[in-house]
């Protein structure tokens, strides 16, 4: 029976926790950028960096990212995507730093990681690292672009790219009201996960129209912001149909000339015939009561 108690109190101290310290909130980290994945630990004993193992792992997949053991860094079965991108901070580790410096941060890196530490005991945590990038300023083009009037409908692009994660895009009127309806967006991933928003707005014209597109980075907290103002014209002539129009009316007033002069010859022509046809009927009269 005391060989079994003592069994089970070696049990007990072998299976001692370890207390680690990781960051509660999600990491942000910029793509392309260096982020510390922060991980400590608290050992009142003196140790032996010998005696210290420190193992960082994806949560989900457990696929390792980097392991330290017998005072040397073992990467063997490091995950490959993380080769030449991860390293401990030596010379902090006797002071219980277990800390991983991340480079060059990318979208897939995103995710939950998980730190072991085992000095005598053994400890893990895990945190969460969140990836952002800024979006380019939004770019609004018009469709169509020329001889607009008031009642024309009109499509509205607003365009920006390079960012992560997913914006979110808002259409304003001049009052800044929230536009809602008609509205058409898509999302984009590139090759390197980075995304370009696209959003349409439908609307009917109005003598003077002002429209603002407003991208928000939901990490960030940033936004991009434009604003375009929209003038519908009467609709001028393009210079090759002015000048037909002008020509036609020429020409219309040419014939109207030429039929004026016609109309106006005939007419004098009748009268004449008309005069002679009277002398020749008083003559005629006067013939008849001579004889």
């Amino acid at each position: 029976m005391l060989s079994l108690l003592l069994s089970a109190v070696l049990a007990v101290q072998a299976m001692a926790v370890l207390e680690l310290n990781v960051p509660e909130q999600p990491v942000v980290a910029l793509h392309s950028s260096d982020v510390v994945l922060s991980c400590s630990f608290n050992h009142t004993n003196p140790f032996n960096l010998s005696d210290l193992s420190v193992f960082w792992q994806l949560t989900d997949t457990q696929r390792s990212v980097h392991r330290y053991l017998e005072g040397h860094d073992q990467l063997a079965d490091q995950a490959e995507r993380f080769a030449n991108r991860t390293r401990l901070f030596p010379n902090q580790l006797g002071l219980g730093n277990a800390s991983l410096l991340l480079s060059r941060v990318v979208v897939a890196d995103e995710g939950s990681y998980t730190c072991f530490v085992r000095v005598q005991d053994f400890g893990s945590a895990a945190l969460l690292l969140q990836v952002a990038a800024p979006y380019s300023k939004p770019v609004v083009t018009l469709e169509p672009q020329s001889n607009l009037r008031p009642g024309d409908e009109v499509a509205l692009t607003c365009v920006s790219y390079g960012g992560y994660p997913e914006g979110d895009v808002i259409w304003q009127d001049a009052g800044g009201r929230n536009l809602t309806e008609n509205i058409t967006t898509s999302v984009v991933a590139n090759g390197e996960g980075l995304f370009t928003v696209t959003s349409v707005l439908t609307v009917v014209l109005e003598p003077n129209s002002t429209y603002s597109c407003r991208l928000i980075n939901p990490i960030l907290g940033e936004e991009g912001y434009i604003s375009v103002t929209v003038t519908g014209q009467n609709i001028a002539f393009p210079p090759v149909a002015l000048w037909v129009t002008v020509g036609l009316a020429i020409c219309l007033l040419v014939l109207l000339i030429a039929l004026a002069a016609v109309c106006r010859r005939k007419i004098k022509e009748s009268c004449e015939e008309a005069k002679r046809e009277g002398v020749r009927t008083r003559w005629g009269g006067e013939d008849e009561s001579g004889g």
